[in-house]
């Protein structure tokens, strides 16, 4: 766990794509209007998703050849990395990004549907599962498809259109992984090891492998979208939304010399994983809001992944260590985007900040199988 020591971690650059725009200033108003999220009930019913917003990639992926060869879930994270490097101004700057380091948060790369419907079928009249698992398995998957699914190639393309050449680092783990993504980058700038660093993730939604691995383990929420905290434990479940979310981090003295305005700061990231028992969830995030020196937040933005019972219990460790505040949740703006949440969430309290509409923001991470975070925002 990080400690509040060291320098000042400041936000220079936020970049943000999902069902509710593109950019900073769509979110913001969405997130003001309150408004139900943009949704999609029957590409994939019984469930519904949040699709993210149509985007001209060409703005942030130049080469037709480059958006070829990537999944959607890689032109998502390139174009938002994209974004917070416009919204940095360091988009040309070569020597900047020849030294700016890279944190990303991923899954495990899309999947060939044909090979996995095939499989799924065969084994309903497979005289032997185990055995026919294997055989398909070693038979129909390619070595060039496996290649092709590998979590760092977010990172490898970021660095390729955008030629952000600093070392970078993958991590993988669903929601988990956001929270680590966003402590080491912090960690690193603070402790002086770096002055610069991007971090981030992507997710995409839209694909009917997600929905089948998350339907099988009881997890999506349907038929029809309702807010993250009126899902009940007899009918819960997330809404999966695709998203992503990149922020430009920098030492507070470093952007001061290039004149770079600070748009928020970032505190050192607080996380655990406890084992999950009644009452292990609101004890930890109770015991990290005290860890992250948290005083008076404008507003909680809880990553609440809408599983009924942690939510609650969510909702119950924020209450008991911030009486009477108000939280609200990021899957009522764009959904659950994995392990995009907790980036979204800093992300969405940098802008905030930014924008005057808040002096301290909470963001809140609890993975829905396993892993808790806090992340303390403020504003420059």
């Amino acid at each position: 766990m990080s400690r509040r020591t060291g320098r000042d971690v400041v936000v220079t650059g936020i970049g943000l794509v999902s069902c509710a725009g593109e950019g900073v200033e769509a979110h913001l108003s969405a997130f003001a209007s309150g408004e139900a999220p943009r949704t999609d009930a029957e590409t994939f019913a019984p469930y519904p998703v949040h699709p993210v917003v149509p985007l001209t990639l060409d703005a942030q992926i130049p080469k037709k050849s480059d958006q070829r060869q990537m999944e959607p879930w890689q032109r998502l994270g390139v174009y938002a990395a994209g974004l917070a490097l416009d919204s940095a101004g360091v988009k040309g700057d070569a020597a900047f990004k020849s030294a700016l380091q890279l944190v990303v948060a991923a899954g495990g790369g899309e999947r060939d549907y044909a090979v996995d419907g095939a499989i799924l079928s065969g084994l309903r009249e497979a005289g032997d599962p185990g055995a026919f698992l294997n055989e398909r398995l070693l038979n129909d998957l390619r070595p060039t498809l496996f290649l092709a699914q590998l979590s760092n190639l977010l990172a490898g393309n970021i660095s390729i259109v955008h030629g952000v050449t600093g070392a970078s680092r993958t991590f993988m783990g669903e929601e988990a992984c956001g929270v680590d993504a966003l402590r080491i980058a912090h960690a690193r700038v603070a402790s002086g090891q770096i002055d610069t660093i991007m971090v981030g993730s992507s997710y995409n939604a839209e694909r009917p492998d997600v929905m089948v691995v998350h339907e099988m383990g009881g997890f999506l929420d349907k038929p029809v979208y309702r807010p993250v905290f009126e899902r009940r434990e007899d009918k819960d479940g997330f809404v999966l939304g695709s998203a992503a979310a990149f922020l430009v981090l920098e030492a507070a003295e470093h952007a001061a010399s290039r004149g770079a305005r600070a748009l928020a700061r970032l505190m050192p990231v607080a996380n655990d994983r406890v084992a999950r028992r009644p009452g292990s969830v609101s004890e930890s995030l109770t015991r990290l809001i005290g860890e992250a020196g948290v005083e008076r937040p404008d507003v909680v933005l809880s990553g609440a992944t809408g599983i009924a019972d942690l939510a609650a219990e969510e909702v119950a460790g924020i209450q008991a260590a911030l009486p009477g505040a108000e939280i609200r949740a990021t899957g009522d703006l764009v959904g659950h985007p994995m392990e995009v949440a907790a980036p979204f969430g800093a992300a969405l309290a940098a802008a905030l900040c930014a924008a005057g509409s808040a002096g301290e923001v909470v963001v809140t991470s609890v993975g829905h199988r396993r892993g808790e975070g806090v992340i303390r925002v403020l504003a420059a």
